[in-house]
């Protein structure tokens, strides 16, 4: 399916910050921005892919920050008093 026919089904552009431990040095955190397009609420891709990371990545999760945004969104219409008109 193309990501424009999954935007017409309610996916959304997610975006998340992942903040790990480095796995030589645990003390330290690194960040990690994903972005795909997925389900709000339940997020379900983003979901497989944390799974994902924690079976098998070495750097342990610290932290998920999550931002969604529609894609597709209703046209803002505007009136106004003038008409105006084109030869």
């Amino acid at each position: 399916m193309s990501r424009f026919e999954l935007a017409l089904r309610g996916y959304r552009l997610t975006t998340a910050e992942i903040l790990y431990h480095l796995p030589d040095h645990p003390s330290v955190l690194q960040s990690f921005i994903w972005q795909e397009l997925d389900m709000a609420p339940k997020y379900p891709v983003l979901t497989k892919f944390l799974k994902f990371w924690e079976t098998s990545l070495d750097g342990k999760l610290h932290s998920v920050r999550v931002a969604a945004r529609e894609v597709i969104t209703p046209a803002e219409l505007k009136l106004y008093g003038h008409e105006f008109t084109l030869h």
